[in-house]
């Protein structure tokens, strides 16, 4: 089974397949693919299910799971930018605390194998609120720097849900194979990411900008355009992932560990999105 570059789906049941996926269906025409490439498709081995569990994970389950996940998210993110823009003073601490605090949560998902637990996702959405909310009205506030107004906040979100639904049409139209070598592009490309982004902190200490990967300058809109892409292509990775999960008939609980991981890939890319539009506005 290919790996993924969001680590909340690396615990996945082990299985062999090859070719298109169609997330929440079947593979299409995957023995040819398999033939094409050299190596014999094969049906993903069905999740042995505890004791108890009354059915298997489906695509609606999917859907209904990562909107929960995401309403709790923006009620908490609405809660945090109203609270920031009373008072704000209190937007770093929203940043530091909930950016921490959910940080540590899905380490405690992803490595403790707990991303079926819906009190933990469901806390790491109203935390990860509480950090985007603070965060977009600083990118937003005059008094730190930002352009003023919640225009530019509505524009990444709709660039965010647009790029989700883009990729979305890419993997189930087939446009693009999640392969092996390609998964391996991705997370080489996020391993030099994030290189590159503590290498540009580290610099800051010594030099005014840094690296100038975050200054607004250029080279920072060009970084900023080369993460987003990085980020709209693991997408594919996730619905990958989250399309074996049905396939191997995992328990129907394990769709929340689906909405934790594209609702982490989410707000990665929303970040981004709003990082990049407050580069253009600042000019």
């Amino acid at each position: 089974m290919r790996s993924t570059s969001n680590p909340v789906f690396r615990n996945l049941p082990k299985q062999e397949g090859n070719g298109y996926a169609n997330f929440g269906s079947g593979v299409a025409g995957a023995g040819q693919l398999g033939q094409q490439y050299g190596q014999p498709y094969q049906q993903p081995q069905p999740y042995q299910q505890a004791p108890g569990t009354t059915r298997a994970m489906t695509i609606d389950d999917v859907v209904t799971k990562t909107a929960i996940t995401l309403g709790v998210l923006a009620l908490s993110a609405i809660v945090s930018y109203g609270f920031s823009n009373a008072d704000p003073s209190l937007a770093k601490w929203f940043v530091i605390g909930g950016g921490l605090i959910g940080l540590v949560l899905v380490l405690v998902a992803t490595f403790a194998n707990k991303m079926d637990n819906p009190a933990l996702v469901l806390s790491y959405a109203v935390f990860e609120g509480l950090f985007v909310g603070a965060l977009s009205f600083m990118f937003t506030d005059i008094s730190f720097g930002g352009v003023g107004g919640s225009g530019m906040i509505a524009q990444a979100v709709l660039g965010t849900f647009g790029v989700f639904a883009g990729m979305l049409v890419v993997y189930k139209t087939g446009a693009i194979r999640v392969t092996p070598r390609f998964t391996r592009m991705i997370v080489g490309a996020m391993i030099g990411v994030l290189v590159l982004v503590i290498g540009n902190l580290v610099a800051g200490f010594f030099i005014s900008g840094g690296l100038g990967l975050r200054d607004g300058g250029p080279i920072a809109i060009i970084f900023s355009l080369v993460v987003i892409a990085i980020a709209a292509f693991s997408f594919l990775l996730d619905f990958d992932a989250a399309d074996q999960l049905i396939r191997a008939q995992a328990p129907e609980k394990a769709a929340w560990g689906v909405a934790l991981g594209l609702t982490v890939t989410l707000v990665w890319l929303y970040v981004e999105i709003l990082r990049l539009l407050s580069y253009f506005n600042n000019d």
